[in-house]
């Protein structure tokens, strides 16, 4: 499918891209290769293949969420520069 040049110009004019009259004409050439690949795909014959939303096999990279010991209140408090009532106490963000 060739795009005209005045497509490809509103392409360019959507994406705020200022191209060249030679990156115009480069961009058509490679625009158009793309959508006669997809033209291409589509001729394919999927209507047996199931739909799927992950073909890899992916798992979790994560490590399982375990509740593991942690720092009394006091030990957390203990480099802080200011508390207060067992809390940070920090400047105020909005005034009133």
């Amino acid at each position: 499918m060739a795009l005209t040049q005045t497509e490809v110009e509103h392409v360019a004019r959507l994406a705020r891209m200022q191209l060249s009259e030679e990156e115009l004409a480069l961009m058509r050439a490679q625009l158009s290769a793309i959508l006669d690949y997809m033209t291409m795909l589509q001729e394919v014959d999927v209507a047996e293949v199931p739909p799927t939303a992950q073909v890899t096999g992916l798992s979790s990279v994560l490590r399982p969420d375990e509740v593991q010991p942690s720092l009394t209140n006091e030990e957390v408090l203990a480099n802080a520069p200011d508390s207060a009532q067992g809390m940070f106490r920090v400047k105020a963000v909005f005034e009133e």
